[in-house]
């Protein structure tokens, strides 16, 4: 074969490999590349998170209940103590001599009473002396009464009887009227020694408040004062001095800021997993126990209603969420004040229809339509149709998703109107639009804000390449 052959035939074949190469390009030309993915199957859980602070749910802060100056502090913060344990000593040297001074007058009243117990009982006894002379007095009147009457003895016999009999008569009721008034004597210091007693009761009620005492089992939070320091004591609209704040640890809360869009998903009862920022790997189950409703400014914390600018910022609520009961080893760790994030279970639903959420896109249904009716024919374009003034109108977005369809043997990309349920973290919950299995656009961001349907795509779910700077970096 000769080389003018040769070279004839290489050149068919390189022209015939041109146009097949061009014929391949023009077809891929207007191919859009697509990330894709299946509506699946798969159980669902919505989360609303907030962060926050643990909080005791139940703390008091001890003040001073006696003026004077600290003796004694037994205990420092991060100590752990019961009920009715000696928190602190104030000096009580007055109320300590206010104490003994009444006892001792309580002790003398007490003596007091019991001499008058004894005249009571002498005065007892002369009555009963006086009763039985009286009783003899009787007897002698009487035999000199009949005497007399029988004249067998003087009248001045039976004057002498009779005034003896008088007499002890007028002693028996003096002895009696004695006794009455020992008795109201000993009546009148039992009634003083009540009052003393009723006196010395308020003054231990003095003593004891220079001694704190805790008022239930919990931490020590803060200590701010010291041994030596002179502490008052509150009145009305004066703060007083505080010795100390005691926590009730044995329910422990964490309060957290939940943003204002995710509030309405909350209600009591929902449970949680809490997790502090200082006990990293561990997680504290618990429970929605109260939901805010006041918003609060979240720059600065205060309730809109009390805030006096004019200003629009973002807002947050708060919510409670109370730890559930765990062994005591489990909860000695925390402490009033530490950074806390709280998840908390909005939703859950097993085996639900779902789509990853990127997937989802704000479009017009109608031209959606068109575009799609008219895929493949360039030469007629779908526009909407304008209205008298001559502008379009406004469009009536829907939500929905890119849905892959085959058409004689070409892939295009139809948009298809969904409508949505329960949000998960990636994925979104579908209750209608789409079934099972379907193959839908999930990306990337920059081909699904601009795709249309109709549009002939490819998948490609390769994996991006990110670029760094570190390349462009070195020199």
């Amino acid at each position: 074969m000769s080389t003018k052959k040769i070279i004839v035939i290489v050149v068919i074949v390189l022209a015939l490999a041109g146009i097949t190469a061009g014929t391949i390009l023009h077809g891929q030309a207007g191919i859009t590349k697509v990330a894709t993915g299946k509506v699946l199957r798969e159980d669902l859980v919505s989360t609303v998170s907030g962060t926050g602070q643990i909080k005791p749910k139940n703390y008091v802060n001890i003040g001073a209940t006696a003026f004077g100056r600290i003796t004694h502090l037994y205990v420092k913060e991060g100590d752990r103590v019961h009920k009715g344990d000696i928190l602190a000593r104030v000096e009580s040297v007055q109320p300590e001599s206010t104490v003994d001074a009444q006892q001792a007058a309580i002790a003398s009243s007490r003596t007091d009473i019991a001499s008058y117990v004894a005249a009571e009982n002498t005065a007892q006894a002369n009555i009963a002396q006086a009763q039985a002379d009286l009783e003899q007095k009787k007897f002698d009147f009487d035999r000199a009464q009949a005497l007399y009457n029988a004249q067998l003895i003087a009248k001045q016999d039976f004057d002498a009887k009779k005034a003896a009999y008088d007499v002890s008569a007028a002693t028996l009721d003096q002895r009696v009227a004695a006794l009455a008034q020992a008795k109201a004597q000993t009546a009148s210091q039992r009634a003083h020694l009540d009052q003393a007693v009723a006196s010395q009761r308020a003054n231990f009620d003095a003593l004891d408040k220079t001694i704190s005492r805790a008022p239930f089992d919990g931490l020590v939070t803060n200590v701010p004062v010291r041994e030596g320091e002179t502490v008052v004591v509150g009145i009305q609209n004066a703060e007083g001095s505080t010795l100390m704040t005691l926590a009730d640890m044995s329910v422990i809360t964490a309060e957290i800021k939940v943003d204002e869009t995710d509030i309405v998903n909350l209600r009591l009862g929902q449970s949680a997993d809490v997790t502090v920022d200082a006990l990293p790997g561990r997680t504290f189950k618990g429970h929605v126990t109260e939901v805010g409703d006041q918003a609060l400014l979240r720059t600065t914390g205060v309730a809109t209603s009390q805030s006096t600018t004019g200003t629009e910022e973002a807002k947050d609520f708060k919510v409670v969420v109370t730890l559930d009961q765990t062994p005591v080893a489990h909860l000695e760790d925390l402490r009033p004040g530490l950074s806390t994030t709280a998840k908390i279970t909005v939703a859950d639903k097993p085996n639900t229809l779902t789509l990853p959420i990127q997937a989802l896109v704000q479009r017009d249904p109608a031209l959606e339509k068109d575009l799609a009716d008219h895929a493949g024919k360039p030469s007629t374009v779908a526009v909407s149709a304008a209205s008298s003034s001559g502008v379009p109108p406004k469009p009536n977005l829907a939500q929905g998703v890119y849905l892959l369809t085959t058409s004689k043997g070409k892939l295009r990309a139809n948009f298809v109107p969904v409508t949505t349920g329960v949000t998960g973290t990636t994925e979104i919950e579908v209750l209608s639009g789409l079934k099972e299995g379907d193959e839908i656009v999930i990306g990337r961001y920059q081909v699904l804000r601009a795709l249309k349907s109709g549009t002939l795509v490819k998948r490609d779910n390769s994996t991006p390449v990110t670029t760094t700077d570190d390349n462009s970096s070195s020199s």
